[in-house]
C-alpha cells in the first residue's frame, strides 16, 4: 500500500485540531474531550476504552501486509494550560480556543493555543479516519490533565495496552528526537493569616507585561517569575499591610502576571520611587516588563504586620529557577523550581510550585529546603502528582529508525536529546515491561502562554516523518 498525495499533507490533521480546539479541555476539565474521543470511535467502528481518570484508548487493526508488525501506541495528552488575560481565559473555559492563522503561523486569540498537546491528538485522528494510511495495529491513547501533575497516566491502568513500541508526539520540536526527561513534583504551601482593620489609603500594584513560560523548557531562560517580583516590589514598599495577593495559572508555567491591593499610610509620592526603580530593574531582562501603582477602591480587612511581613518572607525564600545544570550534557537543567501560583484567602495563604530534576535525590533535596522554609514561617506543606523520570534506553530500534527515516527525508541528522521538562513516558515505562519509547512534535514557542503558536509547516513534516515510520516500523 503506497500513501496518496493528500495523505502527505497535514490538512486533515489541521481539520483535527480545529475541531478540537473549539472544545474547551483546560486541565481539569477533560470530560468533554473524552465524550468527543469516543464518539470519534463509535462512528469509526473502532474498539475504545475509557476510564474514570478520562483517559481514552482507541484501537485500530494493522492495514493489510503489515499485520505481522509490532502493536504501535500513538500517546498524547488531552488538556491543555490556560494563560492569557483572566478575561479570556474565562471565555476560552466556556467556548474553547479562537484561533488565528497568519501565514505559516496558528495562533490563538490572547490565550494558550493549545498545540501542547492538541497536536497529538490530531495526529492520532488523522491516522485512525485514514483508509488509506499504512500502519501497523494501533493503540491511539488519549491521556487526561498531564499539566497538573501527569495524573491521567498515572491512573492509567496498562492492562489494555498490548503495544511495546510508544510514540509520544509531545515532543520539542521537529529536529529534535527526546529520548529522556526529568521527574518532578508539585509542592502546596498553607501559610495561617490575621486580618485586622488598618487605617490607611488602598492601593492596587500589579506587575504584568512579562513573557511567562514553560517551567521545563524556559526556566533557564531570562524571564521574570511575576510572582518572585511583586514579592520584591511588595517588600520594598515598607510599612504596607496586605489585603488581597494573586498571581500565575498553573504550578507548571512561569506567571507572566501577578497583582496586590494592600494599604498603606503612605502617599503615592512616597512610593512612586521604588515602583520606577524596580521596573526599569525588571525591564532590564523583559523589556516589556511593567509596574503598575494606582489608588484603589477596594474594601476589607487587611492583614496584620506579622502577616503580611511572614507572607512576604514566604515568597522571598522561596527556590526559584535554575538550581543546578548537568554536567555532562551541555546546556540541560538538572534540577529546578517554579513559584507558579499566589493565592490570599480569608484566613490563608496558598503558594503552590513544581519541583523538576533529572535526579531524584535532588528532587527530594529542593522538597527538604521547601519544608524548612514553610516550617520556619508556621506554614504546611504537602505534595501531589510526583512523576519518575524517563531514563535514557541505550538500545532502542524505535530511536534508530526514526533518526534513519529523518536523514533520508530531510538531508541531516537530528538532534537526539534529554529534556528537563516533564513527559509521560517516564509512567508509562514504568507500567510496561520494556516499553521502547521516543517523543516527537512539530515546531512550536512560547508554550504555556498566551504567545503560544504553532508552525503549520513543522507540522506537515513531522506528519510526513510519522507517516514514513509507521510504514516502515
Amino acid at each position: 500500500m503506497v500513501n496518496t498525495g493528500k495523505n502527505r499533507t497535514a490538512d486533515d490533521v489541521i481539520r483535527h485540531f480545529e475541531n478540537i480546539s473549539a472544545i474547551p479541555r483546560i486541565s481539569g476539565n477533560t470530560a468533554q474531550i473524552a465524550e468527543y474521543l469516543i464518539s470519534f470511535a463509535q462512528k469509526s467502528g473502532l474498539e475504545y476504552v475509557r476510564d474514570g481518570a478520562d483517559n481514552v484508548i482507541i484501537k485500530k487493526p494493522a492495514t493489510r501486509g503489515l499485520e505481522d508488525r509490532p502493536t504501535v501506541i500513538l500517546q498524547g495528552h488531552t488538556d491543555m494550560v490556560a494563560a492569557g488575560s483572566s478575561e479570556r481565559v474565562e471565555a476560552m473555559k466556556r467556548n474553547g480556543v479562537t484561533l488565528i492563522r497568519e501565514g505559516d503561523i496558528l495562533r490563538a486569540d490572547g490565550t494558550t493555543l493549545g498545540a501542547d498537546n492538541g497536536i497529538a491528538v490530531a495526529y492520532a485522528l488523522a491516522v485512525l479516519e485514514s483508509d488509506s494510511i499504512p500502519h501497523p495495529a494501533l493503540e491511539c491513547l488519549f491521556t487526561s490533565n498531564e499539566e497538573i501533575g501527569l495524573i491521567g497516566a498515572g491512573a492509567l491502568d496498562a492492562g489494555s495496552l498490548s503495544g511495546k513500541l510508544l510514540i509520544n508526539i509531545d515532543g520539542g520540536g521537529e529536529n529534535t528526537f527526546t529520548v529522556g526527561c526529568a521527574g518532578g513534583m508539585r509542592v502546596d504551601i498553607s501559610q495561617p493569616i490575621r486580618r485586622e482593620k488598618f487605617c490607611g489609603e488602598y492601593y492596587a500594584l500589579t506587575v504584568s507585561g512579562l513573557l511567562g513560560g514553560h517551567s521545563g523548557i524556559d526556566i533557564h531562560k531570562p524571564r521574570i517569575n511575576a510572582n518572585k517580583a511583586i514579592g520584591e516590589c511588595l517588600s520594598a514598599l515598607g510599612d504596607i499591610r496586605l489585603v488581597s495577593l494573586s498571581g500565575g495559572l498553573a504550578d507548571n508555567a512561569i506567571p507572566a502576571e501577578a497583582s496586590a491591593v494592600f494599604i498603606s499610610k503612605q502617599s503615592p509620592e512616597e512610593m512612586a520611587e521604588t515602583v520606577r526603580s524596580l521596573e526599569e530593574k525588571f525591564k532590564k531582562t523583559e523589556g516589556s516588563a511593567t509596574v503598575e501603582l494606582i489608588s484603589s477602591e477596594a474594601s476589607g480587612k487587611a492583614l496584620d504586620a506579622s502577616s503580611t511581613q511572614s507572607m512576604l518572607s514566604l515568597i522571598s525564600a522561596m527556590p526559584c529557577g535554575v538550581i543546578a545544570m548537568n554536567e555532562k550534557i551541555a546546556d540541560l537543567v538538572e534540577t529546578s523550581a517554579n513559584v507558579g501560583c499566589l493565592r490570599l484567602a480569608e484566613d490563608c495563604f496558598k503558594l503552590t510550585a513544581s519541583i523538576r530534576s533529572s535526579i531524584d535525590n535532588s528532587k527530594h533535596a529542593v522538597l527538604s529546603d521547601i519544608i524548612k522554609i514553610a516550617e520556619k514561617h508556621n506554614s504546611t506543606v504537602s505534595t501531589r502528582g510526583e512523576y519518575p523520570g524517563w531514563a535514557y534506553r541505550e538500545i532502542s530500534p524505535l530511536r534508530d529508525l526514526f533518526v534513519a527515516e529523518f536523514e533520508r527525508l530531510f538531508g541531516k541528522a537530528p538532534i537526539v536529546t534529554m529534556i528537563h521538562a516533564g513527559l509521560e513516558c517516564g509512567i508509562l515505562a514504568s507500567k510496561i515491561e520494556g516499553l521502547d519509547c521516543i517523543s516527537i512534535g512539530p515546531d512550536t514557542s512560547n508554550v504555556h502562554s498566551a504567545e503560544e503558536s504553532l508552525s503549520l509547516p513543522s507540522a506537515e513534516r513531522v506528519w510526513r516523518l510519522l507517516l514514513s515510520v509507521l510504514e516502515k516500523i
